[in-house]
């Protein structure tokens, strides 16, 4: 993305937050073991505003008077020796801002906003944050504790970013096709490669390098390659048990191109599936098909959600698996949509219909525990003035 993309995103924030003060911080690096960090993937809001892909770095921008700086996070020098960091030439290059400044001249600058704004906008704790199993990253609370001393009321802006991201930009849907073609070439590769494989970590290898030799940033997230009875569970990731002959394999992999992510998911065969399999499999790739054929622009969400039920309800009782009410949760216990960006699972903003621009999942799938079955298909979808394309239609859902 070159700089003008980010500089108009921090003017189209700007103007949803009414001239404001916003300040985004981008994420720490976390602890992998010892002494060692994991790999840095950064915060996807700060990168949409800037394009750095670098930790402890902020964005302050004035909306009112129109400008923004970048906050260079100090590096010791023996960091510098070991890590590097990102130059304070290279980060206006990239980011288009006024200026990069260190973070005494921030504080210098904040303090004076803060005599003239008594809001300032920052981006506070997901409304889920109680479900989930992990550590919070903890640049953003930090930063906000940090407002919190300066400014009168601090204001979660999250909201207003997820609706202004939820509408892709031509170059951001020109980056999700490339995502989604390398995505689709791997698979194609990797489904002729099957039967040379004998590990889930055999194919994970086969994308990987796949991904890498193409340039890419590499996967979009931790890839799901599930053998068998693996597959009943949704995100299962250790790839590493042996596949499964005679069998099911769902693949749940995605790249990431320019900063964009794929989505997709093809449940294949293993050998010579067994006729219940076999069954499994039709139902959900019928179910897909007509779940996308829904979907258009000014369609409701709640009309979308009440007809995708009615389509899985039948599916399972088409298989002889919804026989009380719990059962339809039972055996389809998550959503049939998510955004696509540069989040694997972007916001929609929380829109009442589908937009045009508005990029997303479909991925109905079927888990019977019982039987060791897990089958689901994933295509990313983007919906236009007039209707929808499928992005990933070139990848057949075939077994």
């Amino acid at each position: 993305m070159k700089q003008d993309f980010f500089r108009a995103n921090r003017e189209r924030l700007a103007e949803a937050t009414k001239g404001g003060v916003v300040v985004v911080p981008a994420y720490s690096q976390m602890q992998r073991g010892n002494d060692a960090a994991f790999q840095f993937e950064q915060e996807a809001n700060f990168w949409w505003l800037t394009g750095i892909d670098a930790p402890d770095w902020q964005v302050i921008i004035d909306g009112t008077r129109g400008k923004s700086w970048l906050v260079m996070p100090h590096v010791s020098s023996t960091h510098q020796i070991f890590d590097g960091s990102l130059s304070s030439e290279d980060a206006k290059k990239i980011s288009g801002v006024d200026a990069v400044i260190d973070e005494d001249e921030a504080l210098t600058i904040l303090r004076d906003l803060a005599l003239k704004h008594s809001v300032v906008h920052a981006i506070g704790d997901s409304p889920y944050a109680e479900h989930f199993d992990f550590v919070l990253n903890p640049a953003p609370k930090k930063t906000w504790k940090m407002l919190e001393r300066m400014f009168s009321d601090v204001q979660d802006c999250r909201r207003a970013l997820a609706k202004l991201r939820a509408i892709k930009q031509p170059a951001e849907i020109a980056a999700i096709k490339k995502a989604i073609k390398l995505t689709v070439k791997s698979f194609e590769d990797v489904k002729v490669l099957l039967p040379e494989f004998k590990t889930e970590y055999e194919v994970e290898a086969e994308f990987t390098y796949a991904f890498r030799r193409a340039g890419a940033a590499g996967h979009a997230y931790d890839p799901i390659v599930a053998s068998g009875k693996s597959a009943v569970t949704l995100h299962y990731n250790s790839n590493n048990q042996k596949l499964k002959n005679n069998s099911l394999l769902l693949l749940d992999i995605g790249a990431r191109v320019d900063g964009y992510a794929a989505d997709i998911t093809r449940t294949y065969a293993v050998g010579n599936p067994n006729a219940r399999e076999v069954e499994v499999h039709a139902a959900v790739a019928s179910a897909q098909k007509q779940i996308i054929a829904l979907l258009k622009p000014d369609l409701s969400i709640e009309e979308y959600e009440k007809a995708v039920e009615i389509i899985m309800r039948k599916a399972l009782e088409g298989l002889g698996l919804l026989k009380k009410p719990e059962d339809y949760r039972r055996y389809f216990p998550h959503a049939i949509s998510h955004g696509l960006g540069v989040d694997v699972h972007d916001s929609l903003g929380g829109p009442t219909k589908f937009l045009p621009g508005i990029v997303l999942t479909v991925e109905p799938g079927i888990y019977i525990p019982e039987e060791g079955i897990g089958v689901r298909i994933e295509d990313d979808i983007l919906i236009t003035e007039t209707g929808h394309i499928n992005l990933s239609a070139a990848l057949p859902t075939s077994l």
